[in-house]
């Protein structure tokens, strides 16, 4: 058998090997099973369904829409399209998704083109004058993925890319919710100013029948004093929710993206207050909430990371080609006479590096443990969000009805105690203290129908559902 057969054989046999090998790494389904099995012994033992009364169904999409409100949809579309914090949001996953195709091409051969060209000569003048030289040739080499090494990277990188995914995906739920949440907080803010408003005009006016009265000597001195008190302490709240319904509306001009500037044109209501939302099942909220979603692709990385470390302990196997040429006459470069080839292969194994491939095992498998339990109180605190929001509709609701039933009562307690104060059958302590009763019930009344807005806005939330 010729030499040159022989080499060629070796090549063919090492390049085998090496495939053969590859195929001996940890399959990705293992690892996926793996994972499986250490996010569920992760976690207590869950609730067949929710403790607090939820309604019965699946969680279901779209739940803006369930607020009738068409401002309150393009603001979240604004939101969404400008919110600067979810455009970098948006870059990261773009980033992580080209971070999982650079790491897939580790498994591709490298080819390159190599080209030079040189020209010299010898410093004796008696010496042939100075010659030139070029050469090309192509180069490809290849790692072979021996135990898995460069596949677990491949998939460390690719479920590190979905959990940006994920990430990014709950940050777009976080924005549509946080802006309808200060959307509410900046309608109430108004309703309270207009709450303010409306109190300052009875005070207003009750202070000048006390000033006539005064003047014809049927009011005391006492009164008149109580009376300019309550409008300047009226005037000063005034002045307060004033600058409270500037800042909630910035706050919401900043979420959409605009200039703080307090210019935003609201309505003059809230919106009516939608039914609960169905809940689902506590098992289904791991694989439907986004951020749960990232965090369990987040213990996928960490497990390949670990087969990644492990596998750098092995030995790796290099495979080399290179074809080229090379004459001092560019017209004669690609001759065949001028050409030649050359197979090889580089075997390494790891004797002595100080332990650090050892310790990188023991790094990769601390953070492993580290991405379980974050992923546990990642789902743990989930489970306490949608209890609580579900909980806290319930308390919201018996609070709103009684509040109602005060406001309405209280208004009518005033209506009576203004009659009679005008025809001199109360005194104006009495107005005035049943006036503050039926300002407060008002504005109680107002701040619990925007919570029970938000509790809807914080339980869609919660609950992983979408809003389109």
């Amino acid at each position: 058998m010729r030499p040159d057969h022989c080499r060629f054989c070796s090549i063919v046999f090492i390049a085998g090997s090496a495939i053969f090998l590859s195929a001996c790494g940890v399959p990705q389904t293992r690892v996926e099973a793996d994972v499986d099995r250490a996010t569920a012994d992760a976690l207590p033992a869950v609730s067949e369904a929710w403790r607090a009364a939820a309604s019965t169904g699946p969680v279901q999409p779209g739940w803006l829409g369930g607020f009738n409100d068409p401002v309150l949809e393009q603001l979240v579309a604004e939101a969404q399209a400008n919110n600067p914090n979810l455009a970098a949001a948006a870059a990261g996953v773009q980033q992580a998704q080209a971070l999982a195709r650079q790491a897939g091409a580790s498994l591709t051969p490298d080819l390159g083109l190599a080209a030079g060209a040189g020209r010299g000569g010898s410093l004796e003048s008696t010496a042939p004058g100075p010659s030139s030289s070029f050469d090309a040739g192509l180069q490809l080499s290849w790692e072979a993925d021996l135990w898995g090494r460069v596949s677990s990277g491949v998939s460390q990188a690719t479920a590190s890319a979905q959990a940006a995914e994920a990430d990014f995906r709950f940050a777009r739920y976080s924005i549509a919710a946080n802006t309808a949440i200060a959307y509410f907080i900046a309608i109430e803010a108004q309703l309270q100013l207009d709450i303010a408003e409306d109190n300052l005009a009875i005070i207003e006016n009750t202070q000048r029948i006390v000033q006539a009265q005064y003047n014809e000597g049927v009011a005391s001195a006492q009164d008149l004093a109580l009376s300019r008190s309550d409008f300047a302490s009226a005037q000063e709240q005034l002045v307060a929710l004033q600058g409270a319904a500037r800042d909630a509306q910035r706050s919401l001009e900043l979420l959409l993206g605009r200039y703080p500037a307090a210019e935003i044109e609201l309505r003059r209501t809230l919106p009516d207050i939608p039914p609960p939302p169905p809940a689902g099942l506590p098992s289904e909220l791991l694989e439907r909430r986004p951020d749960l979603v990232a965090a369990e692709r987040e213990v996928a990385a960490a497990f390949n990371a670990t087969n990644q470390a492990k596998a750098a302990r092995l030995p790796s196997l290099s495979l080399t080609a290179n074809l080229g040429g090379a004459s001092t006459d560019l017209g004669d470069l690609l001759n065949p006479a001028n050409l030649a080839w050359t197979l090889g292969s580089n075997l390494l194994a790891p004797i002595f590096d100080g332990g650090r491939r050892r310790e990188n095992v023991v790094i990769s498998t601390a953070q492993q443990e580290q991405a379980l339990a974050r992923y546990a109180a990642a789902a743990l605190q989930a489970f306490s969000e949608v209890e609580s929001a579900l909980d806290r509709g319930q308390t919201l609701a018996t609070r709103n009805d009684r509040l109602s039933e005060s406001a309405a009562q209280a208004a009518e307690a005033f209506r009576i105690a203004d009659i009679r104060y005008k025809e001199g059958e109360t005194s104006l302590v009495d107005l005035l203290a049943i006036q503050q009763r039926s300002n407060s019930a008002r504005s109680s009344n107002a701040t619990i129908e925007r919570q029970l807005l938000q509790q809807r806005i914080n339980l869609n939330l919660a609950l992983g559902g979408s809003w389109n």
